[in-house]
């Protein structure tokens, strides 16, 4: 239908000429209320927003020369941070001479990987960076 025949009878509804599909050929057009239109349109947004679930990356520092203690101490916050649906960022910080034993940090990794891998799976492993070591889990789907 030309376009001046839709809106001659889009103005005789009262309604709105509004392009649906403009990539299609031709051009598809809907005769109807346009703000209705507009308040579904964010009403389905702010539904889709509400569906979604924000995944932060919190953050899990160790040493290499780290007590057992202090390890499970660290290995709680870990588990606590994946139940909730966080990333772990796990950071093992070598000072002076320490670097030159980055086995010990990889140990480390692998032994906190070990203890959540039915929670978490390692969607990065141990790097080193500069002076620290970097490995990131990712919480497990159910």
């Amino acid at each position: 239908m030309p376009l001046r025949d839709a809106l001659k009878v889009a103005q005789g509804k009262g309604l709105d000429l509004v392009e649906v599909a403009p990539n299609a050929n031709p051009p598809v057009c809907r005769i109807m209320d346009y703000g209705k239109y507009k308040y579904e349109q964010s009403k389905k947004e702010r539904e889709a927003r509400k569906k979604q679930k924000v995944i932060n990356v919190k953050e899990v520092k160790l040493r290499p020369s780290i007590e057992e203690h202090d390890f499970q101490v660290k290995l709680r916050n870990a588990i606590r941070f994946l139940k909730h649906g966080d990333k772990v960022k796990v950071t093992i910080m070598f000072r002076g001479r320490e670097i030159s034993h980055a086995e010990l940090g990889k140990e480390l990794c692998d032994r906190l990987a070990e203890e959540v891998k039915d929670l978490a799976s390692v969607e990065r492993p141990p790097k080193v960076e500069g002076r620290n070591m970097v490995m990131i889990l990712m919480p497990k789907q159910e």
